[in-house]
Formats: structure tokens, C-alpha cells, sequence
């Protein structure tokens, strides 16, 4: 363990992003990292990096209301920028230039992050001709709750910023991280590795990389009890790709456990935009660890979005209809793919007749039918039954959540 620097990252099999080491205790051989390990069981090998920072204050236990104002930090491609102290209250960084960081701008080891303010700085990446997913540089991390990040500029990095705390503020920035490759893979450009994460994204400029929603910070990712995945609003932002596969998504969820679910989803008047090819739908689960039950989905609204380029266009609630040609008293509805996530048609909140209800000789019925909601095998369609047989086209409105 002597070997083992304050303020190394941890790189190994089960370790999220942005894990380091806080601190150390040489005569029990143990190390204090800054997150629970998502697959810690058994036997495991883990390698610990120690990056160069040009203000390094790992040196100290604690370190609070620190203000570093109005400085470049030419890192050159040789050193990073600042590491804070693994423990300290309100690091504030503002009007700063991060120009070629060799592998962070700014990194947290600990909880020296808690309601750190970063505003207004450029982080400028040492990798700008290099694809995508071949980078390896970081713009900043916390692990802290309260941080605000605002009115900052990154470009080209792997990941904009990698947030493990919760009650963040994101807004008024722009981070860019695509290339020039044609249907060029993008990474996430803001990460969030607690699922409850009780953050606000707003008014930024989400160029050519994706919000990353997952649960890696927790030791044990199985959702047992608890809060599962909630407490995010997504708001007022403009959301951008160009030379993109139709795959990408603009927001992913990444459970890492099997059980988790939806709880708190605010995805409102934002707008997204693709160039030079349309993208297949704006959000994805990414379930190489787990999937969400979609039959606990509660409080989550896609609203009053806009969408340019983007083949299927999500709604919660969704304004759907349904035509019947044919004279029958049970009508089947599939609300695929207006519902985000492609989730259960789980509540229908109205149903009107558009036009005259007939039956099959042509008679004009006036009725309504009640509704069977989660129908089929997928559970995404929605089973209306009238009392007699009838045809014509009915509008209603279903969720795919229980919005109480």
C-alpha cells in the first residue's frame, strides 16, 4: 500500500469511472476509495494511475472555499489541471482556461467536491484530431453532492464530466465530443453513476454525445429496497449529432443490476437535432448489465419536446388514434413507438370517438369502451372493448407510467 498514491484512479474488473483513492493505511494494508465498486466479488486485480497535476492538493486532509480565479493551465499534453483535496466544502474554479490537459482537467478524489462551483471556464481537449472512442481525457468529475457546473466550454474530450454526487446543477453550458468519421461512434458526454441523482440539466448545448444515466457508484447494483432511478429534469436544451449510425440515442439508461425502474423523469422542451442522417429514437436502455421494469415506471414526462431528424418521436403522454376498418367489438391498439423506452401502455387517461362510431350496416352508435391497459404479449398495447361491434377511429391518451 505505500505505493499506492492519494488521488489514483482505479482501474480494474466491476470499478465504475472516476473511482480514486482517498486514502490510505499502510501499516493495515488497506486503501479508502471515493465509490463503492459495482462487482467486487472474489479475488481481483486492480491497477492504480497517479496523474501529474499542474495544483495538486492532495497534500491536504481537507481543503474548503478555496477560490481559483482567472488562470490558464497550459498543460500541454504533459500535465493535468488541478486534483482537489480528498475532503473540503465549496472548491470554487471560475473564468479559467484548461488548455491540453494530458489526462483530467479538474478531478475529485474524494468529497472535496462537495458544493463545488465550476464557472465559466473552457477545457480544451490535447485530443482533437483523435476519434471519438479513442479518447481517454476527462473535462472534470465530482463525487460530492451540490455542485454547479455553469456557462463552461469543452471540446473533444471522452467525457464532458462524470458526476457521482447528487443535487448537481448543469446549465448554460457547451460540450462537444464528435469527429469526422462517417456513422462515427459517440460516447457519453455527461455521466451519472448514482441513480437517484436529483440533478438539473439546463439550457446547454449537447453536441455529439449523449447523457449516460447508470448506477456503477453502488456496491451492490441490484435494486432491493429504496430509490431506483429518479430525481432527474432534463429542460431547455438542444441537443445535436452529425455523421452519427441511426443507433445513437441522446439519453441512455444503464442499470447495472437486474430490478431498477423508472421514478422522476423530467425530459421537457428540449430540442433535438441530427444532421447528415436521421437517428432511429432520441433515448435508449443500455441493458448489458440489466433492464428496467417497466411495470413499475412512475412520474416521467417527455413533453413538449422538438424533434428534427429523429424517426420515432417519443411522447409521455402520447396524443395517439386508432382507425378500425372492420366492424368488431374489441379493438387493439399499439401505442409502439410513441411511448419513451418503448415502454408498457400502463394507464389511459381519455378516450373520444373521432367521427361517427358505425356498426356494420352503417348504424351510428353513440358509446365509449372501457379500456384494457398492458395488453398483449409486450404489454404495449391497449385492448378497447365496446358492448356491440362496431368501426370508426377513436383518439385517447396513455402513459407509460403511473403518474402518481
Amino acid at each position: 500500500m505505500a505505493n499506492v498514491a492519494i488521488g489514483s484512479l482505479v482501474l480494474g474488473a466491476g470499478v465504475g469511472r472516476e473511482v480514486y483513492v482517498t486514502s490510505r493505511n499502510v501499516g493495515a494494508r488497506t486503501v479508502q476509495i471515493s465509490s463503492g465498486l459495482y462487482d467486487a466479488a472474489g479475488t481481483q486485480t486492480f491497477t492504480f494511475r497517479r496523474f501529474k497535476y499542474l495544483l495538486d492538493f492532495s497534500g491536504y486532509d481537507s481543503l474548503s472555499q478555496f477560490i481559483v480565479d482567472d488562470v490558464e493551465f497550459q498543460c500541454d499534453g504533459i500535465a493535468s489541471g488541478i486534483l482537489l483535496a480528498p475532503q473540503g466544502l465549496t472548491f470554487h474554479v471560475r473564468d479559467c482556461f484548461f488548455t491540453k490537459p494530458r489526462d483530467r482537467g479538474l478531478s475529485s478524489p474524494g468529497n472535496g467536491c462537495q458544493g463545488m462551483m465550476i464557472d465559466r471556464c473552457q477545457f480544451i481537449s490535447n485530443e482533437q484530431t483523435a476519434r471519438a472512442q479513442d479518447r481517454t481525457t476527462i473535462s472534470f468529475n465530482c463525487n460530492a453532492n451540490d455542485v454547479k457546473v455553469r456557462d463552461n466550454r469543452s471540446s473533444l474530450f471522452k467525457h464532458f464530466g462524470v458526476i457521482a454526487g447528487g443535487g448537481s446543477t448543469v446549465t448554460g453550458n457547451h460540450w462537444f465530443n464528435g469527429d469526422s468519421e462517417n456513422s462515427g461512434v459517440r460516447r457519453g458526454g455527461l455521466i451519472f453513476t448514482q441513480p437517484n441523482c436529483r440533478a438539473a440539466i439546463t439550457g446547454n448545448y449537447i453536441d455529439n454525445n449523449f447523457i449516460e444515466w447508470t448506477n456503477e457508484s453502488q456496491a451492490d447494483p441490484a435494486f432491493t429496497t429504496g430509490l431506483s432511478f429518479g430525481g432527474l429534469t432534463v429542460t431547455g436544451n438542444h441537443f445535436v449529432c452529425i455523421n452519427v449510425s441511426a443507433a445513437f440515442n441522446f439519453i441512455v439508461v444503464k442499470p447495472y443490476g437486474p430490478g431498477h425502474f423508472l421514478h422522476g423523469l423530467a425530459v421537457v422542451g428540449n430540442v433535438f437535432r441530427t444532421f447528415n442522417g436521421n437517428i432511429d429514437r432520441i433515448e435508449s436502455v443500455d441493458t448489458t448489465f440489466g433492464n428496467l421494469d417497466m411495470g413499475r415506471t412512475r412520474q416521467v414526462s417527455f413533453v413538449g419536446n422538438v424533434f428534427h431528424g429523429v424517426n420515432e418521436e417519443v411522447f409521455n403522454p402520447a396524443y395517439l388514434s386508432h382507425v378500425q376498418a372492420t366492424a368488431s367489438s374489441q379493438w387493439v391498439a399499439s401505442t409502439a413507438p410513441e411511448l419513451p423506452f418503448r415502454g408498457q401502455a400502463r394507464y389511459v387517461e381519455s378516450v373520444t370517438a373521432a367521427g361517427p362510431l358505425q356498426t356494420a350496416s352503417g348504424q351510428v352508435v353513440n358509446t365509449l369502451p372501457y379500456a384494457d391497459n398492458d395488453y398483449g404479449s409486450d404489454k404495449r398495447s391497449v385492448r378497447f372493448v365496446f358492448d356491440q361491434a362496431l368501426r370508426g377511429t377513436i383518439r385517447y391518451i396513455v402513459r407509460m407510467d403511473n403518474p402518481t
